[in-house]
């Protein structure tokens, strides 16, 4: 009902709330024989000086008293009657009431033959609207309240209609009996020890909230707010009780459904993952809602790619379900025709298929008329429907930000009630909090995906394998979830069978220090391809490092401030010779283990971080016994909040000495030695274990600048590879050899060195002591030379230059041919 005003009464305005009211209670003669704390509060007299005396004495003026009489004979020949009168309370003023008046029977103990409830409502605190018409007449005439009056040992003695409604069982089966005896669906111990406080104190209890089932309704539970108050006789003893109920079903009800939102909350979406997220939401509806819940999401949203919006034309088509979460009342899930991670079939015309294309829920209490569209034409499903006894069923769609993910099925079996609106109202609650815990996901898992791939496009994809060099490697970034950081390592094949041994560390984690890393592990690889040595290298680096931070611009700022400060090692060892060269940048020195286990640290020339430009970088070279072992490493491997710098090496010293050890296992070793809680930094550990190329496999000349040695140069090249097996490039090297060494006598300065080297691939390399660079061009037709490097070129897997301390030296490497 609508206000004049326009507005709209709420449960917390009722405007008559009976719970409240003032009661006393008139024999047939008028004379006042109970009075309640409710009536002495609205009036003001106190039991002493009303009880036994006429209820006339409450009115205001004489008109009032023969509209007393009226009342009385009304209510003689109705039994009741509701009006509005005028009291007087104890200090003189007036007070316009609502009056109610009901007749009372088999109470004579309280007032022999007969008497009357009388209930009083102050209508100074009943907004105006309330009162207009017969709004307040109507209200008074058919209460919507239950009451009724209990003697001291509990029985009932008197009941009104709506109480009788209430319970479902006729007054005569209750009057002169316990509530135990007459309501067994309620909690009615309860209710009399409530009523048994009221007797002993007679302190009223107001808005007492109980549930339970009544013969009225016995499916469905109910709950009532109920108020209890004494009634005394005129010396002060209690003679009864007298309760007023009301049904709060729906606010008990409103208020269940906020309280199962709220915990809601807290238990779906607890983690990033779309298939958990899912099963969580099933997990929670059943048994709260529903017997039987599936959720099945697009194929796509599992892969956490974007959902493709469903086509606006007419004929429209399913895209791919998964079964994403599932959950019933029975172990095992029997109901469902599908797994989680199953493909899902939907039939076109089923409320499934309405319900997202149309991307509203959709609710089917009796589920008759929408069976076979559901089922189709799956006969699985349909026995599973009859097998279970579905009959209740709702749909809701998955849908956040606009986007529809997949939807939620709700089915009843098991339930005595169908689903209703209020129930609907909740599922579609549940699932979109839900939704965008699922759409979170997805956006994490594309996310995820993403830094994934582009940590794997950045670090190396497998290291390198050589007959010189074995290696192993760990990476663990702090960023554990996401896998990202800015720490990496590398492992670079060098022209001359060397390899180059790589390991840096920028600042901060995450995808822009992943960044950051790939820019810089570029760099290193473009700079390693001109085979300059590791001080020139770092000096190259510092130089890009420092033009970058300068020409940062809009989103790069972190890119390019993870870069400044960045901490780097590079070395190169031959195994020709067994030297390994190296430099740093600020970064940890690396470790070296003999074969027979002794662990050092060599001293290296620590050098600044990179982008500080402030020192030069300098080199140190050591030679390397057979079977020793390098070990690269990050900072996060030996420094933690806890301990010094001094002890992280010590540790790495005792788990590096164990030199029987494969590469692998010293690896996880050193890891599990170093790492015993999750790392506070990212991490990265590379292991080297060096071996030489044996004589048999190098062949050296030194040649003199004479131009008649080409000849000499080429018989020396052929008969070693007869004694290597290589024939079939004996053509090709006679020519490389002839062009190398006439380019070394012609453009260079002796001494001159002709050397052979069969690794994976066949090396021949020239040296001479100039500082020359020699360049490939395309000769025109008139010219008499110019071509020799351009076959070269064309001849060989690779080629390049190199400088050395005594001058240049040029290389080109060719593939062994293919074991018969």
């Amino acid at each position: 009902m609508t206000s004049p005003e326009g507005i709209v009464p709420t449960e917390a305005h009722v405007p008559f709330d009976m719970a409240d009211a003032a009661t006393a209670m008139v024999d047939a003669k008028g004379t006042v024989v109970g009075w309640t704390t409710a009536t002495e509060r609205l009036l003001g007299y106190p039991a002493a000086e009303v009880l036994h005396r006429p209820a006339s004495m409450l009115l205001a003026t004489p008109e009032d008293a023969e509209k007393a009489r009226a009342i009385a004979e009304q209510c003689h020949d109705q039994g009741s009657w509701g009006g509005l009168v005028t009291l007087r309370d104890r200090s003189g003023h007036l007070v316009e009431a609502g009056l109610r008046v009901t007749g009372l029977t088999g109470i004579s103990e309280l007032c022999g033959s007969g008497c009357w409830l009388v209930s009083a409502i102050d209508l100074s605190k009943i907004p105006s609207w309330a009162l207009s018409g017969s709004l307040l007449e109507a209200f008074l005439v058919r209460s919507p309240i239950g009451m009724a009056v209990l003697s001291p040992d509990l029985r009932y003695v008197w009941m009104n209609d709506m109480l009788e409604r209430y319970g479902g069982v006729p007054r005569d089966q209750r009057l002169g009996r316990r509530m135990a005896e007459s309501l067994p669906g309620l909690d009615t111990s309860a209710l009399e020890q409530q009523m048994r406080e009221v007797l002993e104190t007679g302190k009223p209890v107001i808005d007492y909230e109980y549930r339970g089932w009544t013969m009225a309704d016995p499916y469905r539970e109910h709950a009532y707010s109920t108020s209890f108050f004494r009634l005394d006789n005129a010396d002060g003893h209690p003679v009864g009780v007298c309760y007023m109920g009301m049904d709060v079903t729906d606010r008990w009800r409103a208020r269940e459904r906020l309280a199962l939102l709220t915990e809601a909350s807290a238990k779906i979406g607890s983690t990033l993952d779309v298939l958990r997220t899912a099963q969580e939401l099933a997990d929670f509806a059943v048994p709260r809602l529903a017997d039987f819940v599936t959720v099945d999401l697009l194929e796509s949203v599992l892969h956490g790619a974007e959902p493709v919006p469903s086509p606006s034309s007419p004929r429209r088509t399913l895209p791919a379900f998964r079964r994403a979460g599932t959950a019933s009342i029975h172990e095992g899930t029997p109901e469902s025709v599908a797994t989680p991670g199953d493909l899902v079939a939907v039939s076109p015309a089923s409320p499934f298929a309405r319900c997202f294309f149309s991307n509203e829920a959709l609710l089917d209490p009796v589920m008759d008329a929408s069976v076979a569209a559901w089922t189709g034409d799956d006969p699985d499903r349909a026995q599973k429907v009859r097998e279970f006894g579905m009959r209740s069923l709702m749909v809701a769609p998955i849908s956040a930000r606009g986007t529809i993910l997949g939807v939620a099925s709700f089915v009843r079996s098991r339930h005595p009630d169908p689903f209703e609106e209020d129930d609907l109202l909740l599922a579609e609650e549940l699932v979109a909090r839900a939704a965008l815990c699922v759409d979170n996901a997805r956006r994490y898992t594309r996310e995820h995906s993403a830094a994934l791939a582009l940590q794997r496009s950045l670090m190396p994809h497998n290291l390198p394998g050589s007959p010189v060099l074995e290696v192993a490697s760990r990476y663990l970034p702090t960023d554990i979830h996401n896998g990202v950081g800015g720490d990496w390592f590398d492992v670079i094949p060098l022209s001359g069978a060397r390899v180059a041994l790589v390991v840096g560390d920028v600042v901060g984690h995450g995808i822009n220090a992943a960044a950051s890393m790939g820019r810089l592990r570029t760099a290193v690889h473009t700079l390693a391809d001109m085979d300059l040595p590791p001080e020139e290298l770092l000096a190259h680096l510092d130089d890009l490092i420092i033009r970058l931070s300068e020409e940062r611009v809009g989103g790069e700022e972190d890119i390019a401030a993870a870069l400044l400060g960045a901490t780097f090692l590079y070395a190169i060892y031959d195994p020709v010779t067994r030297r390994c060269t190296m430099a740093r940048a600020g970064h940890p020195v690396p470790a070296i283990v003999a074969p027979d286990g002794e662990v050092t640290f060599p001293s290296l020339p620590a050098g600044p971080p990179l982008g500080l430009g402030s020192l030069p970088f300098e080199s140190a070279e050591l030679e390397l016994p057979e079977g020793s072992l390098i070990a690269l490493y990050t900072d996060g491997l030996i420094e933690t909040c806890d301990q010094d710098i001094d002890v992280g090496l010590a540790r790495l010293s005792n788990a590096l000495a164990q030199p029987g050890l494969p590469l692998e296992d010293l690896c996880s070793t050193v890891v599990d030695a170093l790492l015993t809680r999750p790392p506070s930094d990212d991490v990265a550990l590379l292991l080297a274990r060096t071996h030489s190329l044996v004589p048999g496999r190098v062949a050296s000349w030194d040649l003199p600048t004479d131009p008649a040695v080409v000849a000499s140069a080429r018989s020396l090249a052929v008969r070693q590879l007869a004694e290597w097996g290589l024939d079939e490039l004996m053509m090709t090297s006679e020519l490389i050899v002839s062009e190398l060494v006439t380019n070394a006598i012609r453009h260079g300065t002796g001494p001159i060195r002709l050397r052979l080297i069969r690794h994976d691939v066949l090396i021949c390399e020239v040296a001479d002591a100039s500082n020359t660079s020699p360049r490939l061009r395309h000769a025109r037709t008139t010219d008499e030379g110019g071509r020799g490097l351009f076959l070269v070129a064309q001849l060989t897997r690779r080629w390049g230059t190199r400088y050395t301390e005594g001058g240049k030296l040029i290389w080109a490497e060719q593939d062994l041919p293919a074991p018969a």
